[in-house]
């Protein structure tokens, strides 16, 4: 089990919902999304962590928006966190930028294009937050073992693993469920 805030998440738990928009775009959106998901999960009596990027480093094209700018976002991000007191979960694209998030975030997330990056994975772990790795749609679900021991070689076991899917072609993302 592992406990993020005061949602635990783990085998014989209920299930958690992570939600949120995509990408911060705006105090409005963020807020309103946050304040509607968390009406939902507390009156259905489910445990909700709030995800939303605070920049997308990996879009596909140069022209995609990638974000309000760092500083902003992780202000509106905070605001989240603190006005109604759940935990925050983000991406995160570069060891330099856990410094950045460390008083935000409350769960650190690898992109999936990031999920077998070393450097990345052991200072993640390093800060003792949780660690959620999204999959690879390039790597085989047996071996995401390694994204784990990489987190787990810094002594941090709170590890959350996200599937992506699998590519199958070119435009062809399956997600087996067996």
């Amino acid at each position: 089990m592992i406990e993020i805030k005061n949602v635990k998440v783990g085998s014989n738990l209920p299930f958690v919902v992570i939600a949120g928009p995509c990408v911060v775009e705006n105090e409005k959106v963020i807020l309103t999304t946050a304040e509607q998901v968390k009406k939902i999960t507390s009156k259905l009596k489910i445990p909700f962590i709030f995800k939303s990027s605070y920049k997308k480093a990996n879009r596909t094209s140069i022209k995609s928006f990638k974000g309000i700018g760092d500083s902003e976002a992780i202000k509106i991000l905070n605001k989240v966190k603190s006005d109604l007191n759940i935990p925050i979960l983000t991406d995160i694209h570069s060891v330099e930028e856990i410094s950045l998030l460390s008083d935000t975030v409350d769960v650190l997330q690898i992109p999936a294009f990031l999920c077998r990056q070393t450097e990345l994975l052991i200072a993640a772990g390093e800060t003792g937050k949780a660690v959620n790795v999204k999959k690879g749609q390039f790597v085989a679900p047996e071996d995401m073992k390694h994204a784990i021991e990489k987190v787990e070689s810094t002594g941090n076991k709170k590890i959350l693993l996200t599937e992506r899917g699998t590519t199958f072609g070119y435009h062809n993302l399956v997600v087996d469920m067996r």
